[in-house]
């Protein structure tokens, strides 16, 4: 059976692209509310950072007890939880009660469901897709992400000019609907032929998940540099909303600049099979850094506020073949009854640093303005692809199962 043909799989892929839709409408959406009643960029990160900072404090328990509970549920009752937030969102910034406070608990309550529904998701996916299909599948997957980054932030940008709360309520039907997907999709309560993880505690489990990623040399490694792709990837997008802004650029054309991250992302998904045997994992790794610090460097360039949407096209075009390529080394290397707990790691490990991201981008930008923050954000991430580099371990970083260190 083709995967086209696997209707579970294509049920759950139709609702992680609808719900991905109202995440990228928001992510939008939100500064430009925040920026609305505030005025300060600063505190638009805070907000961000709320989401990313209660996703990374959930994200090992939550990893371990997707393990133990049965994982249908648990995604299914994280998801309900995500449509009544957002429907909570929506409503007050309609009733003119959205303060600050009130946006970051939503984001907060958001981010702990995230660290649930990530974990839950990945098994699913192993659940329903046979071993010769999931490199496939992971492409797939990708494909969604950008197609929703390309259409989601114009369409919040109309909504949001349509009315401050339509892109929120929008977003709390796309969960809705995700949510019937999953239903649909019939997701396994855990994989076939899975056995239950033997309990030692919640450290315990933690620690197995730690152990087996130090002893893989290079993944370690690749999982630091995402880390810092993950900082200074989430600080450039407020400096690039109050870049566009302050080159005249309303809330259209913000959200026109960054459907350009979709329109890359999109095409690139199409050429990740072919551009991932180019290079092996590590050096692919620092290859797309370089292009990625060169490239937020180069919306600083003074060519108006449509400019940026060149650089976002260029960098955009390699994240899928990045993404699909480490996803596929991590589903091949990973035991399943440990994908839960493994994948929190993994996700901690690049993620770790994730919360900082937006307060650091808007900082900069407060305190330098949009050009000078990306310059700066830009040329932090060359000094990462430098260092990666030079590291043996990354260079020589391969999807063999056997990288192990001693």
């Amino acid at each position: 059976m083709s995967l086209l043909r696997n209707r579970r799989f294509q049920a759950l892929w139709i609702g992680g692209a609808i719900s991905q839709l109202g995440t990228d409408m928001t992510r939008i959406a939100m500064p430009m509310l925040v920026l609305a009643l505030t005025g300060s960029p600063g505190l638009a990160g805070v907000v961000a950072g709320a989401k990313a900072a209660a996703m990374v404090v959930a994200q090992l328990p939550a990893g371990v007890w997707v393990d133990r509970w049965d994982r249908r549920r648990t995604l299914l009752g994280a998801q309900a939880v995500q449509v009544l937030a957002a429907a909570v969102l929506a409503g007050a910034v309609l009733a003119g009660q959205a303060q600050v406070w009130v946006l970051v608990a939503l984001a907060a309550v958001d981010g702990v469901c995230v660290a649930f529904t990530g974990p839950a998701l990945d098994t699913a996916i192993r659940g329903v897709v046979p071993p010769e299909q999931m490199r496939a599948a992971y492409a797939q997957e990708e494909s969604r992400r950008h197609a929703a980054a390309l259409a989601g932030p114009p369409v919040g940008g109309f909504l949001y000019g349509l009315g401050q709360a339509v892109p929120f309520l929008a977003d709390a039907v796309s969960y809705l609907l995700a949510l019937v997907a999953t239903v649909f999709a019939r997701v396994p309560r855990r994989p076939a032929g899975e056995a239950r993880p033997v309990r030692t505690g919640m450290r315990g489990e933690v620690g197995q998940a730690v152990g087996w990623l130090w002893r893989r040399r290079g993944l370690r490694e690749v999982c630091l540099i995402a880390m810092m792709l993950n900082l200074l990837g989430g600080a450039f997008v407020i400096p690039l909303v109050v870049l566009v802004g302050e080159r005249g650029g309303d809330a259209l054309d913000t959200g026109a600049v960054f459907a350009a991250m979709g329109a890359g992302g999109l095409a690139g998904a199409l050429l990740s099979g072919w551009l991932g045997r180019l290079l092996p994992p590590g050096r692919l790794a620092i290859a797309f850094t370089t292009v990625f610090g060169g490239a937020i460097m180069a919306m600083a360039l003074p060519f108006g506020p449509w400019w940026p949407m060149v650089p976002l096209l260029v960098f955009s075009l390699t994240t899928p073949t990045f993404n699909v390529v480490v996803s596929a080394v991590i589903s091949r290397l990973v035991p399943d009854d440990m994908l839960g707990r493994a994948g929190a790691v993994l996700t901690l490990a690049s993620r770790g640093l994730t919360p900082l991201a937006p307060v650091l981008g808007g900082s900069l930008a407060a305190a330098f303005g949009g050009a000078w923050a990306l310059a700066v954000i830009g040329a932090l991430m060359l000094v990462v692809a430098g260092v990666a580099a030079a590291s043996q371990d990354v260079r020589s970083f391969t999807d063999e199962p056997d990288e192990v260190a001693a």
